[in-house]
């Protein structure tokens, strides 16, 4: 069985809707159990992200960066990294704002960086922009144009039962997939 871990932290909701969805992608390919694993409680989850094949991590954009919350579990691995525990695993991130831009590429250089750092091999999302012609729309996946990883905006007035939208939510489970998917590649190619 392939193993794909969800590990995110969500201040209003909005990045733990995406987290579901991305969760939802890997659920969706065969032979893969896949995890949410919530930044602030990951005590209880530390062996599973040890023998996890893929560990897709995300954020909310605080202030153009990952929050404390998820900066706090990178800080934890350090035991990890000396020991590069998780080297080859495969990796990739995902991350939500109230602002159409709001940063958030440099949130997913940060937890990309993380992983790098980790010796883990990252997985883009894949997806081509959507939502950048005269007949596209904000419906399209990728509206936003995110190539590193899943991208998605909340308004701020607005709660996580209304935001991000459903092409955002469509979007993170698409990079759920596309990790599953090569999560189960990998493994076949490294004979694990």
């Amino acid at each position: 069985m392939t193993k794909v871990a969800i590990v995110f932290h969500s201040g209003f909701g909005h990045t733990g809707v995406l987290a579901e969805a991305v969760g939802r992608g890997a659920a969706s390919v065969p032979g893969v159990d896949a995890r949410l694993v919530p930044a602030t409680e990951v005590d209880g989850h530390w062996d599973y992200l040890d023998e996890a094949d893929a560990i897709i991590m995300g954020s909310p954009t605080y202030m153009g960066s990952v929050s404390a919350g998820l900066k706090a579990f990178m800080e934890a691995t350090v035991d990890r990294y000396f020991e590069q525990r998780w080297r080859d695993k495969l990796a990739a991130g995902f991350t939500n704002s109230a602002s159409q831009s709001g940063d958030k590429i440099n949130t997913l250089v940060d937890i990309a960086m993380f992983a790098a750092q980790h010796g883990m091999i990252w997985v883009n999302l894949g997806l081509v922009a959507g939502n950048d012609s005269s007949t596209g729309s904000a419906e399209d996946l990728n509206r936003l144009g995110g190539w590193m990883g899943a991208m998605g905006q909340s308004n701020a007035d607005q709660g996580p039962g209304e935001a991000p939208p459903e092409s955002d939510r469509l979007t993170a489970e698409h990079l759920g997939r596309r990790v599953a998917e090569a999560a189960v590649r990998w493994g076949k190619m490294t004979g694990d």
